[in-house]
């Protein structure tokens, strides 16, 4: 069976239920992070014209492929969002605003609905994205962007309920246009890249369902021509609702680096006691998050030199406002850098990191964490309901949470 055989089956419903209150969680932290991302410059600049029914976080009606390009930018903006290490991507940041601008548009109201479609979107997105694999991603493909096309595609036709062939089309038409590079992390062009995604699948879903045609196989081609492995272990039975292993943020920066920021948070040492320091980290984030010197506050969300001076001489890693170019050019920050070394090891996992540190009076301390340690549903919205709370006051978050509660899509933008 093709891997666009598997995603008609996973549009089809061939998971049957999922978790569905994970999916919940996920769609409240991704408007926290989209509401609190309404005015960043990579927002603010995209000033499309047009009326239409989707709602966009601070704004006007649009039409559904405007709101989607809007929303999933702001939702991407502070790199705040959620990720999963199989797809080596965000998630919620291409299918959620996918899902809702489609659903306000067609007037098809209710949370439910949207979270089903979400939720077998997201799974999509995961599964192209290991399929698709680290070659794709270590070329220099964008997999939030590329993986993430083809999973907002599959949570349409889900939505839309798509007949085989017209899932058949929306999927050819999303591979001619699925695109997004690595090499804009660190600029305006990231976050860019999930709603340009968002938009795609709008787009290809709709012309789809008016009858355009495609390559019935345009998944394949996509691979074939941007060094998709093919892995066929993303099609898997045995490994049911991949999106389970789905990881959120309590940092304001690259995933990444987040293990390191745990580890370094353990080992409770006082930033002026440290004589140099080295952190271990997964080969893949060699070239991913380890700018050496950033001179911006974009730039400082994927170093770890930068976050690592910024976690022990006691700048918030968890506050977004500490990622300014100020504090990406203090002078005490970036001396703090010559102490940091940075190192790979492929004997960890990608979500592993290990801290050493010799202190000036000759002794050390070593800190590992491993952010694949199991945390509950229950701890979960816990620590998502206060990252929301710092992000937009406990106000604003309180009443995002009883919008949810009132399954009306309408209900969530008024938050605003």
């Amino acid at each position: 069976m093709s891997a666009q055989d598997q995603l008609i089956r996973l549009a089809q419903g061939w998971l049957g239920n999922g978790p569905s209150r994970l999916m919940y969680l996920c769609l409240y932290d991704w408007i926290a992070c989209a509401i609190a991302g309404m005015d960043e410059p990579a927002a603010k600049l995209l000033q499309p014209e047009g009326e239409g029914a989707a709602q966009v976080f601070g704004r006007f009606p649009m039409s559904a492929p405007n709101a989607a390009l809007i929303n999933g930018t702001m939702g991407h903006a502070l790199d705040y969002d959620d990720t999963h290490f199989d797809h080596i991507g965000h998630t919620s940041a291409v299918i959620m605003p996918a899902v809702l601008a489609m659903a306000q548009d067609q007037m098809l109201d209710g949370t439910s609905r949207v979270l089903d479609a979400a939720l077998v979107g997201s799974e999509a997105a995961v599964r192209v994205g290991k399929w698709l694999g680290r070659d794709h991603y270590q070329f220099g493909y964008h997999q939030t962007a590329t993986a993430g096309a083809f999973g907002a595609t599959v949570a349409l036709a889900r939505l839309m309920q798509l007949k085989r062939p017209q899932i058949h089309h929306a999927l050819g038409l999303t591979a001619t246009m699925a695109s997004g590079l690595k090499g804009q992390f660190g600029t305006m062009g990231k976050p860019l890249n999930a709603g340009l995604a968002a938009r795609t699948a709008i787009e290809a879903v709709t012309w789809a369902k008016a009858g355009m045609t495609s390559d019935p196989e345009g998944l394949e081609s996509f691979a074939a021509t941007h060094h998709g492995m093919r892995d066929e272990a993303a099609w898997t039975d045995e490994d049911p609702w991949m999106i389970s292993r789905i990881s959120h943020k309590f940092h304001a920066c690259c995933h990444g680096l987040h293990a390191a920021l745990e580890a370094i948070g353990d080992l409770r040492v006082d930033g002026d006691d440290i004589a140099d320091m080295t952190i271990t980290t997964h080969p893949r984030w060699m070239s991913v998050c380890n700018q050496p010197s950033p001179d911006t506050g974009l730039g400082a969300k994927f170093s770890y030199r930068h976050t690592a001076a910024m976690a022990v001489l006691g700048i918030s890693t968890a506050n977004i406002a500490s990622y300014s170019d100020a504090t990406a050019r203090d002078p005490l920050l970036i001396a703090f850098h010559d102490k940091v070394t940075v190192v790979a090891d492929e004997s960890l996992s990608e979500m592993q990191a290990r801290v050493q540190v010799t202190l000036k009076d000759g002794s050390g301390l070593t800190e590992s964490h491993d952010l694949n340690a199991p945390i509950t549903l229950e701890a979960r919205e816990v620590r998502l309901r206060d990252k929301a709370g710092a992000l937009l006051g406990s106000t604003k978050a309180s009443a995002l949470w009883d919008a949810l509660a009132t399954h009306d899509t309408n209900a969530i933008f008024d938050v605003v």
